[in-house]
């Protein structure tokens, strides 16, 4: 959060539930400011329960159905509570991202998602950031936004004969180009009639929306980037692992088959597995594809958060939070939210505040996501196009 802070964002609303929600680590998260917590309560689901897009069907084919299909929904009837939260605060922008990423306002004047947003022509009621995905070089990482530098490039950021000339040493033999989605994530606009259009877009019930493609913004996506991850993300979904039960939970091929190593395979067999899918220590492609563009080091976020670290603002707000947790029980809890994918809609400084220099270094207005259209499904997690050149889905 308070990266994002730095970047331009005022306003957080998070929809919080398990060790994060508990009381020590809640605490601490509703004394910073800009932070409005949410927690899932029987109230919420009450309240989620009598959402109008329980009638419509643009989200129906994600209903009722476990693991992935039910979180996304759940992202979703978050994002329609947060487009109201945002209204009625009186914020121009909003955009829904997890715990495991992070916005790049690549080319903005001031490394400002707050100007990169001020520079949207009015015209426009959406704007994609398109994401980069981690590429780790060890297996031993412990905090992805402050160790990871490399990742790969999105198609959309990259020449097509570069894309499928370099697909094959890119992929490594994973199922497809990115581990996991590569469709990114949009910002929209507050405005009449907005709703989500699942966790990645936002649509209109009343007009197609005026979207763009950001051409050096992007969403850093650290997928899989701790080992753990993979017990983690095992550990929050009942199914089976088998080929067939997987593809009832989990949307992304890479996804089934890192749910089924983690269920079956020992200690030793998983890390063997994360070496040969995940990690690059290969520093020869790693260097050739770093040369063609595929591959990219980004050291803006983790200068940022090494610097907001060494400032003691970390620090600062867990000893001051009216609370009893330690910094390192604090930080465990997050880290296991950060697992549990709890969403969190970030909101962005308003047109309102002026376009003027002095104005936007004083006031500090709040953007939000929201999304979607009834005429439109949904938009699921995306693989990035195949050496066909098809986006491919199996929900």
């Amino acid at each position: 959060m308070f990266y994002h802070k730095v970047i331009g964002v005022s306003t957080f609303f998070l929809f919080v539930e398990g060790n994060a929600a508990s009381t020590s680590v809640s605490k601490v998260l509703e004394s910073i400011p800009g932070v409005k917590v949410i927690y899932r309560t029987r109230e919420l689901e009450e309240q989620q329960a009598k959402s109008r897009i329980w009638n419509e069907t643009w989200l129906s084919s994600f209903f009722y159905k476990p693991c992935n299909h039910e979180l996304f929904v759940k992202q979703s009837l978050n994002m329609e509570m947060a487009i109201v939260m945002a209204r009625d605060s009186g914020m121009d922008w909003i955009i829904h991202l997890d715990t495991d990423e992070l916005l790049h306002p690549g080319g903005a004047r001031e490394y400002s998602l707050r100007q990169l947003l001020l520079d949207v022509p009015r015209s426009v009621d959406m704007v994609v950031f398109p994401n980069y995905e981690s590429s780790v070089e060890r297996d031993d990482v412990k905090e992805p936004f402050t160790e990871v530098s490399m990742f790969k490039k999105n198609y959309d950021h990259l020449p097509k004969d570069t894309y499928f000339g370099m697909y094959k040493e890119s992929t490594r033999g994973n199922p497809n180009y990115f581990l996991t989605y590569g469709n990114g994530k949009s910002a929209a606009r507050i405005q009449d009639h907005l709703r989500p259009n699942g966790a990645h877009r936002w649509h209109n019930y009343m007009k197609t929306p005026n979207e763009i493609k950001f051409e050096e913004a992007a969403v850093l996506h650290y997928t899989y980037a701790k080992f753990s991850d993979l017990t983690s993300r095992r550990d929050r979904c009942g199914c089976k692992p088998t080929k067939e039960d997987v593809k009832r939970c989990f949307m992304l091929e890479f996804d089934r088959s890192a749910f089924i190593i983690a269920s079956t395979g020992t200690e030793e067999e998983m890390l063997n597995w994360y070496h040969e899918h995940v990690v690059w220590t290969d520093k020869t492609l790693n260097l050739k594809l770093l040369r063609k563009g595929i591959l990219t080091r980004i050291y803006a976020p983790m200068v940022v958060i090494q610097g907001l670290r060494e400032s003691g603002v970390f620090s600062s707000v867990i000893a001051s939070a009216p609370s009893t947790l330690s910094k390192d029980k604090f930080l465990a809890s997050i880290e296991r939210s950060n697992s549990s994918r709890a969403a969190a809609s970030k909101s962005l400084p308003s047109r309102k505040i002026g376009r003027s220099r002095e104005s936007q270094a004083t006031a500090r207005k709040a953007l939000e996501i929201a999304a979607t259209s009834i005429h439109e499904a949904a938009v699921p997690p995306l693989s990035p196009p195949g050496m066909d050149g098809d986006l491919t889905i199996e929900a």
